[in-house]
């Protein structure tokens, strides 16, 4: 069987992307550059509203679609909407509830908005910094049901955010998908907005097999896309389970884990896999 080449990297933003700090390094920039320069695609996917992601667009010269939500809204690199996946408007609420049970404070995504409950509760304020906006504050979360594209639980009590994990799938797992993005937060959107369906739309989008596409990340909604992809990379500071899922694994996101990844199993020979 002769070798397929890596045609497209897809790659996880918060812990694999950027550092725990949230910068965008040099090396970083650097590496997609020379993706570009090998004819390489580069695109991203994360839990990210698109406004959060909209400062790595020149940096990296993002041309093709990013994929914020976990696949939930599509936009093009001018931030244009190309299609959207949201979650069932009856279901908003009961899901938030069930979040709210476990202790987790509920954070809403509708259209370009973010909505909290407590300006000052858990993450708010690092958030903030991280997507470069600041939320709304809803008095409650009946008021906001409509064209919503992600519920996030929030909680330090990681034991909770697992269990309201369990809980979600079991009790809407037929209707959204539910998976970690962070610890401490549980990322809830449309069935169909998850990053294996990010790495299937580009592989149809760019005539791609699914043995061309390389995917990199760090958290359990990750794993999603591993599945979809010839060559899986996982972060050094990646989940225990994200490690398992992959075929590679790299350095940490605060050691140039990504632009290593890039020179190691993208640009060189090792990821022709036969």
């Amino acid at each position: 069987m002769s070798a397929t080449r890596i045609r497209l990297l897809l790659a996880d933003v918060d812990g694999t992307l950027v550092t725990q700090d949230k910068v965008l390094t040099a090396g970083a920039v650097e590496a997609v550059r020379r993706l570009h320069d090998a004819g390489v695609l580069f695109a991203v996917t994360s839990g990210r509203p698109p406004r959060g992601m909209a400062m790595l667009v020149r940096p990296l010269g993002l041309r093709t679609p990013i994929a914020a939500f976990n696949g939930g809204l599509l936009v093009d690199p001018d931030m244009q909407v190309i299609e959207q996946r949201v979650i069932p408007q009856d279901l908003v609420v009961p899901i938030a509830d069930l979040l709210r049970s476990y202790g987790l404070d509920v954070w809403s995504y509708r259209g370009a908005d973010w909505y909290v409950p407590d300006p000052a509760g858990p993450h708010v304020a690092r958030e903030a910094w991280t997507v470069k906006f600041q939320p709304k504050v809803m008095a409650r979360i009946g008021d906001v049901t409509d064209n919503v594209a992600k519920l996030v639980g929030v909680s330090d009590d990681h034991d909770a955010v697992s269990k309201a994990w369990s809980a979600a799938h079991d009790q809407f797992g037929d209707h959204v998908t539910a998976a970690a993005s962070q610890p401490y937060y549980l990322d809830v959107t449309h069935p169909d907005a998850n990053k294996g369906r990010v790495a299937r739309y580009l592989a149809r989008r760019y005539r791609l097999s699914a043995m061309e596409i390389a995917t990199i990340g760090d958290m359990p909604n990750d794993v999603l896309m591993f599945a979809h992809s010839g060559l899986s990379i996982a972060m050094g500071n990646a989940d225990p389970q994200v490690k398992r899922a992959a075929r590679r694994i790299t350095g940490t996101n605060d050691n140039e884990g990504f632009a290593k990844a890039v020179e190691r199993f993208i640009l060189t020979s090792a990821p022709r896999l036969s």
